[in-house]
């Protein structure tokens, strides 16, 4: 029978264009009984390899190509005319071509890219040998000359690609309905093929696998557009025929060109490439003196040991020269003399930095300063790294301050030339939530359809569609029609690609030039002058035999090197942090405390109550914690922290393993402790046991059940019993699949104590650089100086005098304080702040607001950098925030007018009176206004994230609580009470967010604020109706229970209710408890005609009041509801220094209620509004 070959495909690397995954494309096509396939992607091959590994395990011959943009005349040309490239099929046909393939991506993406990544006729040219053309879709330049009936065009054409191509150029036919001149086109191409005797081959430019996913790729295209499907001028494709089609298909519809059928088939056969994933493509070294890499290796290494170490004993010789055995064995002492250059370079430039992973268990990698973790002080095991028995590549992946990153990656380019060396891609994939959103987008539906369905999804990463079709409310939901019909689209579109970036640390550097074996593409990293970009993510560049290295910028270590900076300039010395004790005991009684606040890995809540109940006492212990705080070894937090104090008896199924498992008081903990008790109970090697590791942690039943058959045999011929030997596997098998790998902890434990050292020992130097460190985000600069306010330092408000562009260290009367950095404030650059600064510091503080008119310049500053230093409370000693904000446009004008004058070359008054003049400013005319705190707040969180002004509300909270201590308002009184019974809170509340259990049940999260902090209240489904009710006002009075989990608080909601202050029905619930007053003789009531108090202090005639007193009572005042509120209001209007008490009289018994909130000062208004609602005749002093 015919067969046939489909040689115009595009997979779901056709970002949003194609749809076709991968696999599903290779199995149908083996589905259909065609022995090959192409991919040819738009102007990309990022799904080469995949695609490659694919088809071979499938059976199916791979045919690499590409659809390339080719420009009109020149690539390098970026004119109108070139906004619409031409398409052009291309096959590698070999090596040569799949290596020409690699060069023209990568020249169309790094130096051809106009809207398109573009390829031109001379490079095509240039790079043609081994490649297949095929002449392409209607949007080819063949297609287009034909459309414009231009047959000089045409011949010039065809003839080009005939004259370079010869027996590799052919004409491409395929037939859709809706696409504009197709039928035209084809019948020229079929006239060019007869009457040149050029070959034809049928494709059928596949989008997408099957014919029923036509409805689906249309949504995708609507994603891609960003329209909708109801929208009528949107892109689409005509028809439901861009799909896989059987060959039964392909011959029946194109019967009549059999040759056009027959010659997929021939291209099919020519198309032979062969990757070869055995090679490790490693960067040479250049040695100096014409020494062998090894030779090198181990000079640098034997060098640095003596340096290391003072002594070198018989374990020490022996390790070392078993790695560098290792090393030479697996032919990657290149890999590891460059690791050595990029360190000794980050080394030589004072930044600080660090080795992730197994790496730190390489005691050369230490000798040659690579690493700052002694393995043998931790008892580290190298075969974690590095094994023969494992045919991998070693991973060394490094860590450096994230400001400097950029400087290391300059020096790589540099040494090893900008041809050798790339960043990596990565993809981002559509996840459930985003494919159910998109999807109701794109079909216009109600947004509240997809967050919806959506808000029913698990969070949990990786969680797929089909999961949350398990729960019941979700699939309840399904039984209306939109619903159903968005799920099962969304479930079509979950998983494809959808778009490609930068990986935040994947490096790759080469021996040779890198586009022989990758396409390379620009950065989308958005760093200036970065390296470009690998088409291959990471899997694939280690399947091409790439060298990948991880480059990270960790913020931590920025910190810690800011931090060293501010003590070296406060001290004028060198500070070395590898000298630091490694047993401070300011360190750890700080992380006994649990102020892990900044601490690396150490600042979750979770965290924070394992650490202090931990109280850890040697790195060991930093390094285990952070080892089981993750999912699964979590349960054994407990045990481990028990075991430490003796308070659980700590027992080994076998003596042998007490040595092992000591450090973590008898419990699995590590990988490398996994593979100790391989080799020592199963007579494993340590490669081996790595292995054996690996294969526990995929529990592949088949290898599983070898593996425990070759441990038990092992363990009978070592001496054990195989009851033990079963127990001891049993043991292993679990924490195979968690077991940390202990390096990497040990690493991340350093640094975490390195934090915590500073912060101990250094916290004004350490909380300045955490501030600077978030200097662009206002959330994580709120909390810092929450956590600040804490400690005994002080941090000033924003001020245009004392304030510097980052946060910085002063001292004032008060010692020393940080100073707010400006170029935090939202709207505000660091570019016009460093000349307004250096224009303070040439020439002394800004004396008035003229003064700053006068000397800043216009480009400087604008209408949101000024509002926002206005109302930052930078600019208070020239008036009061709301005038100036009202006053802004014509502080501009003024500083513009000024500008001009300066700038202009007209005459000045010191040419015509030959003496200086300062130029005129006009008086700008500040409304006099009084803005409250509460706007002043207001402001000051809009643009900080954070306010200095005192809060009106917190002080009245704080007066509520005086007057009722079970009241809580703050997260201390929540550390202190009894957290089993149910309590009241009265609160600010901030925001509120509606989310859905991993069940599918609704539940709304409301973060409140208490005065000295934030909590989230809960409030589940059966309670969600109350809400409505009081969520949207400012302050609300909340019942509840507090609920701790995992150390971090949270209010679990019973009841609430709107709160006002002037709303003090709790002043009512208190008057049966107070004491009943003895007579009232002696308080002189003040009569309407008298003079007021003030006038009477004043004229000499009493002495001054002692205390007001208020008498109601209960048959006269009954009658008015709100007569409370309207007296608390009053007194909290009227702040002062004298007491108020309220003497209720009920009948015969008279009750007397101390306000200890409300001390006021007197006046003429505070009597009037008194004596409008209870009389004065019921106000006494107290004298």
């Amino acid at each position: 029978m015919n067969s046939f070959v489909h040689l115009h495909n595009h997979s779901e690397y056709s970002l949003l264009d194609g749809m076709s995954n991968l696999e599903k494309m290779v199995a149908k096509v083996k589905s259909n009984n065609q022995p090959g396939i192409a991919i040819t992607d738009h102007g990309n091959m990022y799904g080469a390899v995949e695609f490659y590994k694919l088809a071979k395990k499938y059976e199916v011959k791979p045919i690499i190509g590409l659809e390339a943009y080719c420009a009109i005349e020149d690539s390098l040309k970026k004119t109108n005319e070139e906004k619409s490239p031409y398409h052009l099929t291309l096959l590698a046909e070999n090596e040569t071509g799949y290596r020409n393939l690699m060069k023209l991506t990568t020249h169309a993406n790094l130096n051809g890219f106009y809207y398109k990544p573009r390829i031109d006729k001379n490079i095509l040219e240039k790079n043609n040998e081994g490649i297949i053309v095929l002449s392409g879709c209607p949007s080819s330049e063949l297609s287009r000359s034909i459309i414009s009936t231009n047959e000089e065009k045409i011949k010039q054409t065809y003839g080009w690609f005939s004259d370079v191509f010869r027996e590799r150029f052919y004409l491409e036919i395929m037939d859709h309905i809706g696409v504009p001149h197709q039928k035209e086109i084809n019948k020229k191409l079929m006239e060019i093929s007869k009457n040149n005797n050029l070959p034809i081959v049928i494709t059928n430019d596949n989008h997408y696998v099957d014919k029923h996913d036509h409805e689906a790729h249309e949504l995708l295209m609507c994603l891609q557009t960003n329209s909708n499907i109801n929208d009528p001028n949107r892109f689409k494709f005509d028809d439901d025929n861009y799909y896989i089609k059987s060959t039964e298909e392909m011959w029946s519809e194109w019967s009549e060109i059999p040759s056009g059928l027959s010659n997929t088939l021939e291209i099919s056969d020519r198309c032979n490439i062969n990757l070869d994933f055995s090679k490790a493509l490693l960067p040479k070294y250049d040695c100096p003196d014409n020494k062998s890499s090894m030779e090198y290796l181990r000079e640098l290494t034997y060098k640095g040991f003596s340096k290391k170490f003072n002594e070198s004993t018989p374990e020490l010789i022996e390790r070392l020269d078993y790695e560098l055995e290792v090393i030479e064995k697996s032919k990657f002492p290149d890999y590891f003399l460059v690791c050595w250059d990029i360190f000794n370079f980050v080394n030589s430039k004072n930044i600080l930095s660090a080795v992730r992973g197994s790496a730190a268990a390489s005691l050369v990698l230490y000798c040659l300063d690579v690493t700052k973790i002694n393995p043998m002080e931790h008892n580290l095991v190298f075969e974690r790294f590095l094994n023969l028995e494992r045919k991998e590549m070693p991973d060394i992946d490094m860590d450096f301050e994230d400001d400097k990153r950029n400087e290391v990656m300059k020096y790589c380019v540099e040494r090893y030339g900008k041809e050798h060396i790339a960043q990596i891609i990565t993809f981002g994939t559509m996840g459930a939530k985003a494919a159910v959103r998109d999807v109701t987008r794109v079909l216009d539906l109600p947004i509240s359809v997809g967050d919806k369905l959506a808000g029913i999804i698990p969070t949990k990463v990786g969680t797929k569609i089909k999961d949350a079709l398990e729960i019941e409310e979700f699939k309840s939901l399904l039984n209306d029609s939109d619903n159903k019909k968005v799920v099962d689209f969304a479930q079509k579109l979950e998983g494809t690609v959808r778009h490609a970036s930068t990986h935040a640390a994947g490096v790759v550097i080469s021996q040779d030039n890198l586009t022989d074996d990758v396409p390379l593409q620009i950065s989308t990293s958005g760093e200036e002058n970065a390296p470009p970009t690998t088409q291959y993510a990471m899997a694939a560049i280690a399947d091409v035999g790439l060298l990948k290295m991880d480059f990270l910028g960790l913020t931590n270590l920025t910190i810690i090197s800011k931090t060293i900076e501010i003590i070296e300039k406060r001290t004028e010395k060198d500070f070395d942090i590898y000298e630091i004790s490694k047993s401070d005991n300011n360190t750890f009684k700080l992380l006994s405390k649990g102020d892990t606040f900044g601490v690396f890995q150490l600042e979750s809540a979770g965290m924070r109550k394992y650490i202090k109940e931990l109280k850890p006492t040697s790195i060991s212990d930093i390094a285990a914690m952070i080892a089981l705080y993750r999912p699964g070894p979590m349960e054994h937090i407990d045990r481990f922290i028990r075991s430490k104090y003796g308070k659980e008896k700590i027992s080994y199924p076998h003596e042998t393993l007490k040595d092992i498992l000591a450090e973590t008081y008898g419990i699995i903990v590590y990988q490398d402790q996994v593979l100790k008790i391989a080799q020592a109970f199963g007579g494993y090697t340590l490669g081996e046991a790595d292995i054996l590791r690996k294969a526990m942690g995929k529990k592949i039943q088949e290898v599983m059940q070898a593996e425990k058959s070759r441990f038990i045999s092992g363990s009978i011929e070592k001496g054990f019993d195989e009851k033990l030997s079963n127990e001891v596997f049993e043991l292993i098998e679990p924490f195979a699949g968690y077991a940390f790998n202990k390096a990497h902890s040990v690493s991340y434990a350093m640094i975490a104590y390195w934090t915590a050292y500073f912060k101990a020992n250094y916290k004004i130097e350490y909380f300045t650089a955490l501030l600077n460190s978030s200097i662009n985000n206002t959330d994580k600069i709120s909390v810092c100086v929450n956590e600040l306010r804490k400690t005994e330092l002080q941090i000033l408000k924003p001020n245009i005098n004392t304030s510097n562009v980052n946060f910085e260290i002063i001292s004032n009367d008060k010692g020393r304080v940080i100073t707010y950095g400006l170029s935090s404030l939202k709207n505000v650059s660091e570019t016009s702040l460093s000349k307004i600064i250096l224009e303070r510091e040439k020439n002394g503080d800004f004396e008035s607001l003229s003064d700053f008119c006068k000397r800043v310049d216009s480009s400087w500053i604008n209408k949101k950098i000024l509002e926002s230093l206005v109302k930052s409370g930078s600019f208070d000693e020239f008036g009061d925030r709301g005038g100036l904000l009202d006053s802004i446009e014509r502080i501009l004008i003024q500083i513009n007018s000024i500008t001009k004058l300066r700038n202009s070359n007209q005459s000045t008054m010191f040419d015509l009176f030959g003496e200086e003049v300062e130029t005129p400013v006009n008086f700008i005319e500040i409304h006099e206004t009084s803005t409250d705190n509460s706007q002043k707040m207001f402001w000051e969180q809009e643009v900080m994230g954070v306010s200095f002004t005192e809060n009106p509300n917190h002080k009245k909270m704080m007066r509520i609580k005086q007057i009722n201590e079970e009241i809580i308002v703050s997260l201390q009184q929540i550390e202190t009470v009894d957290i089993n019974r149910q309590h009241t809170f009265i609160a600010e509340v901030k925001s509120y967010e509606k989310r859905t259990s991993r069940k599918g049940s609704e539940f709304m999260i409301v973060k409140l604020e208490l005065v000295d902090g934030s909590i989230d209240l809960m409030v589940w489904q059966n309670k969600l109706s109350e809400v409505d009710i009081w969520v949207h006002s400012p302050i609300a009075k909340i019942k509840g229970k507090i609920n701790n989990r995992n150390g971090e608080n949270s209010i679990w909601y019973d009841s609430a209710e709107i709160f006002s202050f002037e709303d003090q029905t709790n002043l009512h619930n208190n008057l049966k408890s107070q004491t009943p007053i003895i007579t009232k003789e002696e308080y002189k009531p003040k009569m309407k005609k008298e003079n007021s108090p003030i006038e009477e202090i004043t004229n000499g005639n009493i002495n001054e009041i002692r205390e007001i007193i208020i008498t109601l009572d209960t048959q006269k005042h009954s009658s008015n509801k709100h007569l409370m509120d309207d007296i608390t209001r009053i007194l909290l209007d009227n702040e002062g220094n004298i007491p108020v008490s309220i003497v209720v009289k009920n009948n015969s018994e008279k009750i007397k209620l101390n306000l200890p909130f409300a001390n006021v000062n007197t006046s003429k208004s505070f009597e009037e509004k008194l004596d409008s609602i209870v009389g004065l005749q019921n106000v006494f002093y107290k004298h």
